[in-house]
């Protein structure tokens, strides 16, 4: 049972809300927000174009707690700017069950930023609104855009009530400090209009898209979540989580009610699945078919995987291609191949926050993403694949183009391929193999390529 403090501070938010529906509605407090979203509108204007770079996923699993992670990015912003980023893919922001543990998937309040004391904690793991407001002033400064990770498949931390639908109570009431966005059992499934959706996760209530009510604070109203992130805080796009628990019309509609960049973690290997759910969404899809594919190729040693199908061969801008991420946090011998892989494919490469700062060498990623985003243009044809070398081509699009060789034998390997440049001398702009060749007239060249190692050839 509640006590009565809970009742009436409850009471009071309840209150508040009917009398003035939200800040937004409140002529005082309507100006300065209207101000204030007309300057992250324009400081927006600078930033490069999503797509045009890397994205940078700027958290791993369990990043240290104690409100300091929305700093430590913010002070990397630029340097990774100047290396070639044009985003930045922030976890979770709002508050959530595990207060200052957690890392932001069990969410509770989607306008807590660290302002509330609620959930046993006013900051979340990351830090304060103040300075998540300034990480986004400093990232959009620097010209990057800053993706938002969006959890609305379950929320967690309601209070028990009684539930009408099943007959057993469960934890769906929902009252947030924000005094936005109150949920009760009829919001989440079973309920009036629906008894499920695709999926549940981990137990916690499984929120009802198909309600009315819920829509309309998810992505309708004028201060619903997407289009405060997006015209309050500052956000540019959407990392939509677990994507597998509700259908893909939600995703689309969101899109289309705010727009912004978007991507959804549809986690299955199947490139048919993933096809489909990008194409009904509206949005790009993490390629999950290339990482497995990759896996096999660089950690199992057998590049032949990489002649199978992958999202990103089924469209470049459908696919968010990645080496690892915050579930997976994996280390292994092949993975800078592996990187070699995607920065120089078709596809919106991502770089995981441990692989670049800690685990990998930021020189030789600085140089791939280089390589991305001046010579990886145009469509790509493999030109050769065994169980120990692979190369490719990009036909070139607004540039040279280039021809990747990946090597994963333990000996030097050569290769006569066919580029598209003819008479034309090039060299290997990875720095790991000294030649200069010249094309021949037909645009055939031998190139070379170290062992355990890759190099990538353009004109010089």
């Amino acid at each position: 049972m509640k006590t009565f403090q809970r009742l009436l501070i409850i009471i009071l938010f309840i209150h508040y809300s009917c009398a003035n529906e939200d800040v937004l509605e409140n002529n005082s407090q309507q100006e300065s927000l209207k101000t204030k979203t007309e300057l992250n509108v324009a400081s927006r204007q600078g930033l490069k174009p999503i797509g045009t770079g890397v994205m940078m996923q700027a958290f791993y699993w369990d990043v240290p707690a104690g409100g300091t992670w929305w700093e430590t990015v913010e002070g990397k912003v630029a340097q990774w700017s100047n290396a070639g980023i044009d985003a930045i893919w922030l976890p979770p922001v709002s508050k959530a069950q595990n207060g200052a543990l957690s890392m932001g998937y069990d969410p509770f309040d989607y306008y807590d930023f660290g302002q509330y004391n609620q959930m046993g904690s006013l900051e979340t793991r990351f830090g304060s609104k103040a300075e998540l407001e300034s990480l986004i002033s400093s990232a959009h400064n620097a010209q990057l855009s800053v993706i938002a990770d969006i959890v609305i498949n379950h929320n967690s931390g309601g209070d028990i009530e009684p539930n009408p639908y099943t007959g057993i109570p469960y934890y769906t009431d929902f009252n947030p400090l924000s005094g936005k966005f109150f949920r009760s059992s009829s919001d989440f499934h079973p309920n009036n209009v629906r008894n499920s959706d695709s999926g549940v996760f981990g137990g916690f209530p499984d929120l009802s898209h198909s309600q009315p009510y819920v829509q309309d604070w998810l992505w309708k109203r004028s201060n619903s979540v997407a289009k405060y992130y997006k015209n309050v805080m500052g956000f540019d796009g959407w990392r939509f989580d677990y994507v597998k628990g509700f259908e893909p019309w939600v995703v689309k509609e969101w899109n289309k009610e705010v727009g912004g960049f978007s991507v959804g973690e549809y986690w299955d290997g199947n490139v048919n699945t993933l096809d489909w759910w990008a194409t009904q969404a509206q949005s790009t899809a993490f390629d999950f078919a290339c990482y497995y594919r990759m896996r096999d190729a660089f950690d199992g040693n057998n590049l032949n995987r990489l002649n199978d199908d992958m999202l990103w061969k089924r469209g470049g801008t459908k696919a968010v291609t990645f080496v690892t991420n915050h579930d997976t946090d994996e280390i292994y011998g092949g993975k800078m191949l592996a990187y070699a892989y995607i920065l120089t494919h078709e596809g919106y490469p991502t770089i995981f926050y441990r692989d670049y700062e800690e685990w990998l060498s930021k020189e030789r990623l600085n140089n791939l993403i280089w390589i991305h985003n001046n010579l990886a243009g145009g469509s790509t044809s493999i030109l050769h694949v065994d169980n120990d070398e692979y190369v490719a081509r990009r036909n070139g699009y607004n540039n040279n183009g280039l021809v990747v060789y990946i090597n994963n034998s333990n000996s030097w390997q050569e290769r006569w391929v066919e580029t598209n440049w003819s008479s034309t001398r090039i060299k290997d702009f990875t720095g790991h193999s000294n030649w200069e060749p010249v094309t021949q007239a037909g645009k055939w060249v031998k190139i070379q390529a170290p062992p355990k190692s890759y190099t990538v050839w353009s004109p010089k």
